[in-house]
């Protein structure tokens, strides 16, 4: 049930009011208590009616929202809660809850390296004290796929923050072709994260063109504080809107592609496309679908259309067409002389 911010502080005001036995509560005490939370909480004046409090009142005592307070009226006029030590901030979770709980909490602790989340980091904790104190030991319904032992992951946070400060980089980095390191200068952009690899995109000093580089392949970072950082007009979504994966060629336009899928991939291909490009061109009496996409050729697209072996057909163009069946030719050879 969605609830605006105005009735949540509502809420919390009636609750924090009838928690004090001290004074009686009046419906117009109430009113005036909620009007001055709300000026508190907002800036301004805003104008809580009657029928509203005991609207809010009707909510609190129901199990709608989880709270079922129980709230009475005594000589007529008066509010309090029966049981004095009643608070809707100490209502119990409920196993629905915890189940919520525990599942969120293994989600966000999935970013426990950045920084940004460091305050955060003590509300999972707590968090996952609660549901580890209140829960029974049941497995996980959400499994996060994740490679701990992933080089170059402890960098996240440093690079992040970079990014933010717009600090220019040198980097101690070594391709997987190189056969020693090199000292890359570079203006960062972004982090991209990629078949669960993550990747520095930024512009490098002397180079034509956006550079991704594999956080796995850092190997140190330092930073040129005498360079200016050079903010140049990029926009990820566009830069990346013709691609799958992280290799972009720029200057080169995205390629319309054409491909055969057999009838047991085809359901896969039809809910989950491959790009956001794709279109369905044909479905044959075999089962079989012909779609196309318009992007532009790069590695880890090549990657996707092998990971399909026979169930997948290049058509078109005749370049990638030859390319992967080369590629499988290859393959195919490997396993032959064997």
């Amino acid at each position: 049930m969605a609830l605006n911010k105005n009735a949540l502080i509502r809420y919390k005001t009636i609750d924090k009011c009838l928690q004090n036995n001290n004074q009686q509560w009046t419906l117009d005490k109430l009113i005036d208590a909620c009007s001055d939370a709300l000026y508190e909480y907002e800036g301004r004046d805003i104008n809580v009616s009657k029928r509203t409090v005991q609207l809010d009142i009707q909510m609190m005592r129901s199990d709608k929202l989880g709270y079922n307070a129980p709230i009475v009226v005594y000589d007529r006029k008066y509010y309090k809660y029966e049981n004095p030590d009643f608070s809707i901030t100490d209502i119990p979770i409920t196993e629905n809850d915890m189940s919520v709980l525990s599942e969120t909490v293994e989600m966000l602790k999935q970013f426990k390296d950045f920084s940004l989340f460091t305050e955060l980091g003590g509300i999972i904790q707590r968090l996952e004290d609660k549901v580890y104190t209140e829960k029974t030991k049941n497995k996980s319904i959400i499994h996060m796929d994740r490679n701990e032992n992933l080089k170059g992951l402890h960098f996240l946070d440093e690079l992040y923050q970079a990014i933010l400060k717009k600090v220019v980089l040198k980097l101690e980095y070594k391709s997987f072709k190189a056969k020693s390191a090199n000292i890359i200068t570079l203006h960062p952009y972004i982090l991209k994260e990629f078949n669960n690899r993550w990747f520095l995109i930024g512009k490098r000093t002397g180079a034509k063109g956006i550079s991704n580089l594999a956080l796995d392949r850092i190997i140190t970072i330092d930073y040129d504080f005498k360079l200016s950082y050079f903010e140049a007009d990029f926009d990820p979504d566009q830069f990346y809107k013709n691609v799958i994966g992280v290799t972009v060629n720029q200057g080169e336009r995205p390629t319309p592609i054409q491909l055969r899928i057999n009838a047991y991939n085809a359901p896969y291909v039809i809910t989950k496309p491959l790009h956001h490009s794709q279109i369905l061109e044909e479905e044959n009496e075999d089962g079989s679908i012909i779609v196309s996409i318009k992007v532009k050729i790069n590695f880890e697209l090549e990657r996707l259309l092998l990971g399909f072996g026979e169930s997948l057909e290049v058509l078109k163009p005749k370049r990638l067409r030859k390319r992967i069946s080369d590629r499988l030719h290859q393959a195919s050879k490997a396993y032959l002389q064997s």
